[in-house]
């Protein structure tokens, strides 16, 4: 092992705010902020995801390829009709073509326009 992961880090126009959007989805708790870069973490100080203010933001566009996604989240949850509410009040879109129920997976973007994946029934 080289390396342990020590956080997921998305750019974003306003860290803040997508900040308090994965507080929601995730139950991470705010660990610090400047402004600029905020930091969430588990209650025993993992996992941590970071977000970061990047001036002139362009957000991936799913699955456009000039447009890439860079990264994304899977979120474990129960009830993906009661889930993919929440986070549609939080502020998601749902993409189209993006799983199935055959697949066990739904996708969406956040605020900012960063896709992540709700998953249900995976081992």
């Amino acid at each position: 092992m080289i390396g342990r992961l020590h956080s997921v880090v998305l750019d974003c126009p306003d860290a803040e705010k997508l900040a308090e959007f994965y507080v929601e989805l995730t139950g991470l708790e705010w660990a610090d902020s400047d402004g600029y870069w905020v930091t969430l973490k588990g209650s025993d100080g993992h996992p941590r995801l970071c977000f970061q203010s990047v001036p002139d933001y362009q957000p991936p566009q799913w699955p456009d390829p000039t447009f890439p996604q860079q990264a994304h989240l899977d979120v474990e949850v129960d009830d993906i009709q009661e889930a993919e509410q929440a986070v549609l009040r939080l502020g998601a879109t749902r993409l189209r073509g993006g799983g199935s129920r055959n697949h066990g997976f739904r996708v969406y973007t956040d605020p900012a326009g960063h896709p992540f994946c709700l998953v249900w029934g995976q081992d």
